[in-house]
């Protein structure tokens, strides 16, 4: 019954997994792994690392919001680009 499920699942779905799995990769690269390393103790470490999780989750909810405004606008901004 779950595998039927899994079946009915669209192709964008799979497309935004792994859109989804390399922005988590790019941020664990160019954002988590410098912070970690560029400290010794364990303590500095904990916080780069919470810090670097608070700059995802700022980047996380900024896209989030800027998508709700552009979905909420969209009859507007399609108005301003078309011309009319």
């Amino acid at each position: 019954m779950t595998l039927l499920a899994l079946t009915k699942l669209g192709h964008q779905y799979a497309l935004y997994a792994a859109a989804a799995a390399i922005c988590l990769v790019t941020f664990i690269a160019l954002i988590l792994h410098p912070a970690l390393s560029a400290h010794g103790r364990l303590w500095e470490k904990t916080a780069a690392g919470f810090l670097a999780v608070f700059v995802l989750a700022a980047l996380v909810l900024g896209g989030v919001v800027i998508g709700l405004v552009i979905v909420y606008y969209y009859p507007e901004i399609s108005h301003f680009f078309s011309g009319s």
